[in-house]
């Protein structure tokens, strides 16, 4: 595999006020939890945090949302009974990110002011 490929797994829920997006470890694992609830969330989550895109969709820059806005859309700021609901509501996406891109060594050359 090229180096920067990642395979990327995560869950995209559009809410009233704001889009909300969880990583998940892979598709399968929340097929799983949604039949047998006894599956812990830690083996499905990618990382407890929730991060919400400013109703940009799921491709768009991710900011980590806020007790507010998740109490807000939730009625609850719990980040485990959030991502309950986001898990349950949201739309799965997998993505393979390609080639990392961007200047590789900005201190060649004239791209650099002196």
């Amino acid at each position: 595999m090229t180096r920067g490929n990642a395979h990327q797994a995560k869950v995209h829920y559009q809410g009233k006020d704001e889009d909300f997006v969880i990583f998940v470890d892979d598709v399968q694992a929340v097929q799983n939890w949604k039949d047998d609830r006894s599956i812990p969330l830690a083996q499905v989550v990618n990382g407890f945090k929730i991060f919400v895109t400013h109703k940009h969709g799921a491709q768009n820059a991710h900011d980590e949302a806020s007790k507010q806005v998740l109490e807000n859309e939730f009625g609850s700021h719990n980040e485990d009974e959030c991502m309950i609901k986001i898990l349950e509501g949201g739309s799965l996406q997998e993505t393979e990110s390609g080639q990392r891109q961007g200047p590789k060594n900005d201190s060649m050359g004239p791209r650099q002011a002196h």
